[in-house]
């Protein structure tokens, strides 16, 4: 998290956007898309930027659309990082919101979720919301992840790993460079029990899956060709 990519291309937050709604769950307060009917659920970890970014309530209005109950919490209990306030820097941002507490919190949001009768859980996390999907899969309170161009994810992490996992990861990355992502799959084929998917997207950056430019055609298909190999994988793994 020390490099500056994870707070490039901030979004502007808006609490009013997205087709779904905002409600408490598991003590967090969490922006809900799809039928509470559904007996499959995706959880969705934000980056540093939280849950009231508008492509990232999009692509949670895609995976409702699939079929899935989403769900995407405020883990960051209203104060998701804000470059613009320098009193707060990244470093100093990070003490109170650390993944280890976004790991803690996700717990009774997932109890949460059960008790409406889902029956299965996958969770998909961005940058900061990587490492609280390892901790999740490690533990198997989930059923399958996806972690997209994470940080602070470890090998030791991944070599914990207990269900099906998926890294998405971008060719431009210092916080998760190609080079660690190709340990993370050797280490991953060393365990055919787990079965696991990794892709390096060619010519994006760290970010790249929720912070593209809606105005970049180029940006937009291949933020939208991770969201189908994200859906994919819940499709195989969520049912």
């Amino acid at each position: 998290m020390s490099g500056s990519q994870c707070c490039e291309n901030p979004p502007t937050l808006n609490s009013g956007c997205g087709e779904g709604h905002v409600e408490e769950l598991g003590g967090l307060s969490c922006y809900i898309s799809g039928s509470p009917d559904s007996k499959l659920s995706i959880l969705l970890v934000s980056d540093v930027f939280g849950f009231e970014a508008p492509n990232l309530r999009k692509l949670a209005d895609k995976v409702a659309a699939a079929g899935f109950y989403v769900v995407v919490p405020d883990f960051f209990y209203g104060e998701p990082y804000n470059p613009k306030n320098t009193e707060r820097p990244l470093p100093v941002w990070i003490k109170d919101h650390g993944t280890d507490k976004g790991f803690e919190d996700a717990k009774p949001v997932i109890e949460a979720i059960r008790s409406k009768g889902v029956t299965s859980i996958g969770a998909a996390g961005f940058c900061w919301g990587g490492k609280v999907v390892v901790e999740l899969a490690k533990n198997a309170y989930i059923q399958a992840g996806v972690m997209l161009h994470p940080s602070l994810v470890t090998l030791e992490d991944i070599q914990a790993v207990k269900v099906p996992i998926s890294i998405l990861a971008a060719e431009v990355d210092n916080i998760s460079p190609p080079e660690l992502i190709k340990q993370f799959e050797q280490a991953l084929n060393a365990k055919p029990q787990v079965d696991s998917f990794v892709k390096i997207f060619l010519g994006v950056a760290h970010g790249w899956t929720v912070r593209y430019d809606n105005q970049d055609q180029v940006a937009v298909k291949s933020a939208e060709e991770s969201h189908k190999d994200m859906l994919d994988w819940f499709f195989k793994y969520v049912k």
